[in-house]
C-alpha cells in the first residue's frame, strides 16, 4: 500500500507551525516562498515536438522544456475536464469524494480544504483566470482564490507579496472541432497526418486531425505570450512555471476515456537556478520518467512551499522536501459522462495499462450529444454502419470485455488487449489486486449508484458518508468484479443478494444477472420482485434483465414507472436503459413525449434527463 499514502498530520495546526518557522514579515520574499505560475491548455495529450511529434509546431513549449524537467510519464486521473479539476483542487481522488460524475454538484466534505486556501494563509495571492468547473457545490468554492476570472492576475497583487497563479486556455478544447474550418485556411493539412489505427480513414477524420494540431499551435502560441508577460515583469527569475493539459486529446477515444489517448499529458515544469535544490534531476532540460498523476499536484504544491502534507490529501509529492518514493502506479477512473453511464477504473505502471469495465453490456461508443458535434464522430459511426471500418475499428461500437491490459510502451494506440494471453497472466493477475487494493484504500464512491446520492447528501457528503457508514464495501467491491466477468457460476450467488439489506450490494448482483443475458433466466422470479426494490437504481437494472429475458411488459412498465422520479438521475439511467433496449412502442413513445410537454411547461432547463428524451425522438423520428 506504499503508492496509497494517508498521512495523519493535522493540516491546520501543521500550517500554522510552518508560518511561525517562516517568520514571513510582511509579504518579503524567501527562498523558501517561491512564486509559481501554472499554465494549463484543455483536451491535448502531448502532441508536441518535446514529446516527439515530428508533425506538431510548439516552438515555445519545447523552448519551455529545454530550460526544465520534461515528465514523460504524466497522466490525469480522470479523462475529462470536471473530474479531473476536482482532483487537483483537493488533491483526492474525485471518485474518493463522490464528484466523478461530469457537471454534478455534490457537497464537498469540510474535511478536505482546497490548495488555494493553504497558499493563502501562507501569505501567497491566488489567482485563477479563468476557468473553475471544479465538480463542487459552488458555494463550497466561492471565495477560495484572491481573484477569479478573465481579469484575475498576478500583478494585482501587493508590492513583494508571492503569488500563485493560474492561467487556462480552450483553445485545444473539444470544441474547436465542431465547426470545420475551410481546408485551404488549415495550416497543417490532413492528408500529411498519421491517423491512430483504431480511426478509418475518413475526410472528416483528418480534416479533424489537422485542424486540431493547428489549435495546438494557436495554443503554443497563447504559452509564448504569457511567458513573455512574466519576462517583461522581472519575475522570472523568482518563478516556477508549471505546464500540462488537463487531459488527453479531443478526438474521439481519447478524452471521456481511460487509455493513454485520454490520461496520458504533458507536464513540464521549469525552476530558477535560485530554487536548484528542488530540480527533480542534476539539470534542466533533463526528461523525467517518475509516474506522476494529477492527485500528485497539490502535494506538491505544499511540498515546494514547506505546507505540511494533510492526512486527507492521497497523491505524492514529487517536488521538494516532502517528496515521496516514485510510486508504482497511477491510477485512473471514469464515472458517468453527461447524459451516459458507463464505469471504468485504470491502473498503469512504467510498460503496462490495465483497465476494469464495470459496464461491460454498454458499447464504447455511446452517443453522448456534445461528443457527437465534431464531424470526425459521426463519420466514424456513418463508416461503422456502412461496413467500412476493419476489426480494431470496430472495436469502438461494441460491448467491452471486463478486463483489458495493453502493453502501453510497445502498442502506445493500447489496440492489442493482452487480458486473455497466458503468457500475460501474472501481469494481469498483479495490476487487478493493484485496482482493488487501491479502490479500497480511497474508499471509491464510484460503487453507489448516482441515484442514491441525493438522500446520502441530505445527510453528509459521500466522502463523510464513505467514511462513517458502514457501508460493506469489500463485499461491494467483490460483487461488482464478479458481476462484470459475466461468469455463469456466481448466479445463486447474485439470486440470493438481491434479498441483501445493503441497497448497492443488490445494486451489483442485479447488474450480474443483466450481464449473464440468458443465462439469468433461472433469477426471473426473483428479478421480478426487484421491481418494486426501494432503491430505483436497483428496479431499473431488474427492468433491463427482465426485458432481455423476454419478459418485455413488466420491464418496460418498471422503466416508464421510474421515469416520474423527482431526480434527474434516476430519469437519466432509465433512459440510459430505453435507449440500450431499442425499445420503439407506443406506449413508450407517449411516455416520453408527455416528459417533453412537461419540461418545456414548467421551463426546466436542459438537464441530461432532456438530452436522453431528444436522443429517442430523433432515434426513432417520433412526430
Amino acid at each position: 500500500m506504499s503508492d496509497v499514502p494517508f498521512r495523519r498530520l493535522s493540516a491546520d495546526l501543521l500550517l500554522a507551525s510552518c508560518m511561525a518557522g517562516f517568520a514571513v514579515q510582511g509579504y518579503g520574499k524567501t527562498p523558501e516562498l517561491p512564486n509559481i505560475l501554472w499554465i494549463t491548455s484543455e483536451d491535448n495529450s502531448p502532441l508536441l515536438g518535446c514529446y516527439g511529434d515530428r508533425y506538431a509546431t510548439t516552438p515555445h513549449l519545447d523552448q519551455l522544456a529545454a530550460q526544465g524537467f520534461l515528465y514523460t510519464h504524466a497522466y490525469a486521473n480522470a479523462p475529462v475536464s470536471a473530474p479531473t479539476r476536482n482532483t487537483i483542487l483537493t488533491g483526492v481522488y474525485a471518485c474518493s469524494g463522490g464528484h466523478q460524475h461530469m457537471r454534478s454538484r455534490y457537497t464537498k466534505s469540510d474535511v478536505v480544504r482546497c490548495y488555494p486556501e493553504l497558499l493563502r494563509q501562507l501569505g501567497y495571492y491566488c489567482t485563477n483566470n479563468p476557468k473553475e468547473d471544479y465538480n463542487i457545490a459552488p458555494e463550497q468554492t466561492k471565495n477560495i482564490w484572491d481573484e477569479s476570472g478573465k481579469t484575475a492576475h498576478y500583478r494585482h497583487r501587493k508590492p513583494g507579496q508571492p503569488f500563485f497563479a493560474v492561467f487556462n486556455s480552450n483553445i485545444t478544447h473539444e470544441s474547436c472541432l465542431h465547426k470545420s474550418l475551410p481546408e485551404k485556411q488549415l495550416r497543417h493539412q490532413p492528408d500529411r497526418v498519421t491517423l491512430p489505427p483504431y480511426h478509418p480513414d475518413t475526410p472528416e477524420i483528418r480534416h479533424d486531425w489537422a485542424q486540431y494540431y493547428d489549435k495546438i499551435e494557436d495554443m503554443d502560441a497563447w504559452v509564448g505570450n504569457i511567458l513573455q508577460a512574466l519576462e517583461e515583469s522581472g519575475e522570472a527569475e523568482n518563478t516556477i512555471v508549471f505546464y500540462y493539459g488537463d487531459h488527453g486529446g479531443a478526438l474521439c477515444r481519447s478524452k471521456r476515456f481511460t487509455y493513454e489517448s485520454g490520461t496520458r499529458v504533458p507536464l513540464m515544469v521549469r525552476i530558477p537556478e535560485k530554487y536548484q535544490h528542488l530540480y527533480p534531476a542534476a539539470q534542466p532540460g533533463t526528461k523525467v520518467d517518475r509516474l506522476i498523476s494529477f492527485v500528485d499536484l497539490s502535494p506538491t504544491l505544499l511540498s515546494i512551499t514547506g505546507i505540511p502534507i494533510p492526512e486527507w490529501m492521497q497523491g505524492h509529492a514529487f517536488l521538494g522536501e516532502q517528496t515521496s518514493p516514485a510510486p508504482e502506479y497511477v491510477y485512473m477512473f471514469r464515472g458517468r459522462m453527461d447524459e451516459r453511464y458507463d464505469m471504468t477504473r485504470a491502473v498503469r505502471d512504467k510498460q503496462y495499462r490495465y483497465i476494469r469495465n464495470y459496464m461491460p453490456h454498454r458499447i464504447y461508443g455511446q452517443h453522448v450529444d456534445y461528443l457527437w458535434l465534431a464531424p470526425s464522430v459521426r463519420s466514424w459511426e456513418q463508416a461503422f454502419l456502412a461496413g467500412k471500418c476493419n476489426a480494431m475499428q470496430a472495436v469502438f461500437w461494441n460491448v467491452k470485455p471486463p478486463e483489458e491490459l495493453y502493453d502501453t510502451e510497445n502498442d502506445p494506440w493500447e489496440v492489442h488487449n493482452l487480458a486473455a494471453d497466458p503468457a500475460c497472466l501474472p501481469i494481469l493477475l498483479r495490476m487487478r489486486e493493484a485496482n482493488n487494493r487501491w479502490m479500497l484504500a480511497i474508499f471509491d464512491t464510484g460503487f453507489i449508484p448516482e441515484g442514491a446520492y441525493a438522500d446520502i447528501q441530505a445527510q453528509m457528503p459521500m466522502y463523510d458518508y464513505m467514511r462513517t457508514v458502514s457501508t460493506g464495501l469489500p463485499d461491494i467491491i467483490a460483487t461488482a468484479n464478479m458481476a462484470s466477468d459475466g461468469n455463469k457460476t456466481n448466479l445463486k450467488r447474485f439470486i440470493q443478494q438481491l434479498k441483501s439489506e445493503n441497497s448497492t450490494l443488490r445494486y451489483w448482483a442485479a447488474t450480474g444477472l443483466l450481464i449473464l443475458k440468458e443465462e439469468a433466466r433461472e433469477a426471473v422470479p426473483a428479478l421480478k420482485q426487484s421491481l418494486n426494490d426501494p432503491s430505483p437504481d436497483v428496479a431499473i437494472v431488474a427492468a433491463e434483465a427482465l426485458y432481455l429475458l423476454g419478459e418485455t411488459d413488466a420491464g418496460i412498465n418498471a422503466l416508464l414507472k421510474t421515469l416520474q422520479h423527482p431526480d434527474i438521475f434516476v430519469r437519466t439511467h432509465a433512459l440510459n436503459v430505453l435507449d440500450a433496449i431499442n425499445s420503439n412502442t407506443d406506449k413508450v413513445k407517449n411516455e416520453i413525449f408527455a416528459m417533453k410537454t412537461a419540461s418545456e411547461k414548467e421551463l426546466r432547463p436542459m438537464g441530461y434527463d432532456m438530452r436522453m428524451i431528444n436522443k429517442l425522438i430523433n432515434k426513432y423520428q417520433w412526430q
